[in-house]
């Protein structure tokens, strides 16, 4: 029983697939195949009942997954992180997430991988464009604002930020001298990132506000678009610290007190366990998970 093996089980596994794991893992399917039955073969026991769409993980399967649990990602990776120091790093490496966070915060703790000669591509995409781009190997690493819960990914927080429900001076002052904040916030445009609203839903629940909160006035292409509307004096919106701070700090924009408490957001860093076996993805997503013990960034709050 090799590690190889174990590795293209643990695909297999994952993806439910032959050709799937074949395609990840850089072998051809009868490859997968053949491996996948020596494992078989060296326990005596059948792994996966084979079917039209796929694999299925028969009762043995499921009892060695759950006894290699993260050990052999957590061995891989250790693998791939020591041999990204003395490896060949040519190629780019592809990260998608978040696109103000990219650029507020991810991209000023890439510059002493990038001074050391590596270079990475940052796309912005939402929460599936990352899961699909990771499990499509059209991307390497990614950032989510959820925590990472597709079984095939692997996942951990990267950066934590407080979250702010802010409006320009003037739109503020009519919230504040409505009858109730319910009410002030009503009358007052809104404005949010997607139709899902995650950062304002967040805001409220957690200061015990319901509110029939109509369609967002303007659905923006991110936060800083948002927060350009906010200086123009046109409606309110809840943004994480990185992107208001210093607003506030100047009085461009006024931070509304949270009646309870001021929510924190996660941001978490996802990838495949496949993806950590190039040694360049491996030093990108190493250098960013040691950056979270780091100072935050000029221009960013630290993490509270």
């Amino acid at each position: 029983m090799s590690l190889q093996h174990l590795r293209t089980f643990v695909e297999v596994y994952r993806q439910r697939s032959i050709s799937a794991a074949a395609r990840n893992l850089g072998l051809t399917q009868p490859a997968v195949s053949q491996q996948v039955a020596a494992l078989e073969a060296s326990l005596e026991r059948t792994l996966f009942e084979r079917h039209a769409r796929g694999v299925v993980p028969t009762l043995t399967a499921d009892d060695l997954a759950a006894s290699l649990g993260d050990s052999l990602d957590l061995a891989e990776a250790a693998l791939y992180s020591a041999r990204a120091r003395s490896s060949d790093m040519r190629g780019a490496v592809r990260l998608i997430g978040i696109g103000d966070f990219l650029a507020d915060i991810v991209a000023p703790r890439l510059l002493a991988p990038l001074r050391a000669g590596h270079r990475v591509h940052l796309q912005s995409g939402d929460r599936e464009d990352v899961r699909t781009g990771l499990l499509e190997g059209h991307h390497d690493l990614g950032i989510v604002g959820v925590p990472v819960q597709d079984r095939r990914l692997r996942g951990a927080l990267l950066h934590e930020e407080p979250i702010r429900l802010v409006a320009s001076p003037a739109a503020m002052s009519r919230i504040t001298a409505a009858a109730d904040l319910a009410s002030g916030l009503i009358a007052e445009p809104f404005l949010a990132y997607s139709l899902e609203r995650p950062l304002a839903d967040q805001w409220l629940t957690a200061n015990r506000l319901s509110l029939p909160l109509p369609a967002p006035a303007l659905i923006g292409l991110d936060l800083r678009c948002l927060r350009g509307m906010l200086l123009r004096d046109f409606g309110w919106t809840v943004l994480p610290g990185y992107q208001c701070s210093e607003e506030i700090a100047q009085g461009s924009l006024i931070e509304l007190p949270p009646p309870v408490v001021r929510p924190v957001q996660g941001y978490y860093l996802a990838w495949t366990p496949a993806a950590l076996r190039r040694p360049r993805v491996a030093a990108i997503r190493q250098a960013l998970l040691d950056s979270r013990d780091e100072p935050a960034p000029t221009g960013a709050p630290k993490m509270t």
